[in-house]
């Protein structure tokens, strides 16, 4: 569909109906925040009642993503230390024999026996299909590492699990792609970082933005989107084919797991539609783990549960931070938004709308790790958090470009288009009420209770209904401490049990860091948008202690 990817260059009818959405989340999430308010004293009972409701729902929600998240992480489990290069070479053999299929009963682990029969089903699935993927030395991979403050000491350990990886690397093209306005320290270090990678990869750049290009905000789209045009011009003279290179575009700070390109390459094979998808692995961030404060520490932990649920939903799956894609349907959809802050989802959605639905994102199951974002004081690090969360909540601004696209075509399906609006747009509310009404919407009718319902036996009901519903919730903050504390490195040894143990401890806190460290900023991101103040993008600062 011919649909620019923009709010803006609109017609007058464009730019009011895009006004229009941009004031809905934030008008609805101030009403139901308000509204509860209002409604309790107007009518406590009524209010008393419509709580109670909401807090089963969200109890039921919650045992929901509770099944969901066990699930992930199992699986996450299961493939920690599948043998992907294997896989891969049982792939290509497939043009020579037919396959030696595994038998899972005849393996002893059980972790071993759940991974064999996902890998025979989905092998069987590929030789059904007669839809077989190029061989793997033919499959290229394009690292893109955008860098402005960064220095080498954050920069250089990516590049160098790249290089002590599984998969070869002569079949890397990594770039630095470097802003012009950074320092001349951190250019200094990047091209550093190029001399001790020199021909180590198929090739190592770096390669400078310049400032101030006509049409582009100051956003990292518009850096990425620069490197990938130098990259196909690269890859056109040395007649590498576009659909046979995957690219990944990685944060500064992103470290992937050394099993990532094998796992990766692996999915694009096997996978249906490979060349219309987008592959997710599950982000942490353990970079520095131990020396961000437990608020830190607790907030982006759940940012990677919340990415564990999403990835047992493919259906509805949206890239997120470092992901991967083929580099001929970034080129076809015109890579990254250069006037938009939150490239990572943006791109997503160019796909999905540029191939009229038929674009998916494919959760593969392996991680890249990233920092906490930390500072050199307490008050600096939470600043740091808050300005980093709204960032992400600033994600909103995609809805109402989604939704104007999804008026204008024809060719996406009905039910895709409700449904992933309806997703957007409960997403985004959720994130910035649930905090708000669980915490302060059920007190609140028995603060304004007039003598009628002070009498009513809602009124003393009421808070022992609460009462259970959340000690029955508080069962999920305990599935959330054992898998935090399983997902923690496990290398870092010189911190010490104690140091572990007080981890699990620090779920308790959960409830307040939410508040102010996610469902305000995402208020935050709302308001902003709503009254037309939008945001510029800000750098999430990275900070190591010595």
């Amino acid at each position: 569909m011919d649909f620019k990817y923009s709010r803006y260059v609109l017609s007058e009818k464009e730019k009011r109906l895009e006004r229009f959405l941009e004031i809905v989340p934030g008008a609805l999430s101030w009403t139901i925040i308000i509204g509860i308010f209002v409604f309790s004293i107007v009518q406590p009972l009524a209010a008393a009642v419509f709580m109670i409701a909401f807090i089963l729902y969200w109890l039921l929600r919650l045992v929901y993503m509770n099944i969901f998240l066990i699930l992930s992480y199992m699986r996450l489990e299961i493939e920690k230390n599948t043998d992907w290069m294997e896989r891969i070479s049982a792939i290509d053999q497939l043009r020579s024999r037919a396959p030696d299929f595994c038998e899972p009963d005849k393996i002893n682990s059980l972790k071993n026996k759940i991974s064999a029969y996902l890998y025979c089903r989905q092998l069987r699935g590929l030789i059904r299909r007669d839809d077989l993927p190029p061989l793997s030395r033919d499959i290229h991979h394009l690292v893109i590492i955008p860098v402005i403050r960064e220095t080498i000491d954050i920069v250089e350990p990516g590049v160098k699990a790249i290089k002590e990886g599984n998969y070869p690397c002569k079949r890397f093209l990594v770039i630095i792609a470097l802003e012009e306005s950074a320092t001349d320290e951190v250019k200094q270090d990047m091209y550093r970082i190029k001399e001790k990678y020199k021909g180590v990869f198929l090739d190592f750049v770096v390669i400078i933005h310049p400032a101030g290009q006509p049409g582009e905000a100051k956003v990292k789209g518009a850096n990425t989107t620069h490197a990938a045009k130098w990259a196909a011009g690269y890859l056109t003279k040395r007649n590498i084919p576009f659909e046979n290179v995957l690219v990944s575009c990685f944060d500064a700070d992103t470290v992937p797991n050394s099993r990532y390109f094998g796992c990766l390459t692996y999915y694009f094979m096997i996978s249906p539609d490979r060349l219309k998808s987008s592959y997710q692995p599950i982000p942490v961030y353990h970079n520095n783990v131990w020396e961000a404060p437990a608020f830190a520490r607790i907030i982006d932990i759940g940012t990677s549960f919340f990415q564990l649920i999403e990835a047992t939903n493919p259906q509805k799956l949206v890239t997120f931070s470092s992901h991967s894609m083929t580099f001929k349907a970034l080129m076809e959809v015109g890579c990254w938004p250069v006037d938009m802050i939150s490239d990572d989802s943006a791109i997503f959605w160019k796909a999905f709308i540029h191939y009229d639905g038929n674009y998916q994102a494919v959760p593969i199951y392996t991680i890249v790790s990233m920092d906490i974002a930390t500072g050199p004081s307490m008050k600096k690090t939470f600043l740091n958090i808050y300005k980093q969360k709204r960032r992400w909540a600033w994600g909103v601004e995609n809805l109402p470009i989604v939704i104007r696209a999804f008026l204008k075509s024809r060719s996406i399906p009905f039910r895709k288009k409700i449904s992933h609006t309806y997703k957007m747009l409960e997403g985004f509310i959720s994130w910035a009420t649930w905090s708000f009404l669980l915490s302060f919407g059920l007190w609140m009718p028995g603060l304004f209770a007039s003598q009628a319902f002070s009498s009513s036996m809602i009124y003393y009901t009421a808070p022992r209904i609460k009462g259970t519903i959340y000690s029955l919730g508080s069962m999920g903050i305990f599935i959330c401490m054992i898998i935090s504390s399983l997902l923690l490195p496990k290398s870092r040894v010189r911190y010490g049990i104690f140091k572990k143990v007080r981890h699990v401890f620090e779920w308790f806190f959960i409830p307040v860091a939410v508040i102010v460290l996610s469902a305000v900023p995402a208020l935050d991101a709302q308001t902003r948008l709503m009254l037309g103040k939008y945001m510029e993008f800000w750098v999430t600062e990275k900070y190591r202690k010595n």
